[in-house]
């Protein structure tokens, strides 16, 4: 088998965190990371996750029993098939 190369790759994807309430209240906030992070790892691909930490401050924002319902971030893959999620930049207003 050859490897494959990866190229980079950069896409935005609406995040649904609903799963992580069926978690107990103490440990929703920690596993909506760590279902950002599977999230990644199954749609890019990746070998390696890195989480922005203003991704995580918006997680933890409402504190560790109510994370956000669904989350729309930015996904962008290296050619070291690193994945680095940052939130996507504001749309302009007219």
């Amino acid at each position: 088998m050859s490897e494959a190369k990866t190229e980079e790759l950069t896409r935005t994807y609406v995040v649904p965190l609903g799963v992580v309430y069926e978690a107990p209240p103490y440990r929703r906030a920690k596993k909506a990371v760590m279902a950002i992070r599977a999230f990644a790892t199954r749609h890019m691909k990746a070998t390696q996750v890195s989480i922005d930490e203003d991704v995580n401050e918006l997680i933890w924002s409402r504190g560790i029993k109510h994370p956000p319902r669904r989350i729309t971030l930015e996904m962008e893959r290296d050619e070291d098939g690193i994945v680095k999620v940052r939130l996507p930049p504001a749309p302009e207003k007219v």
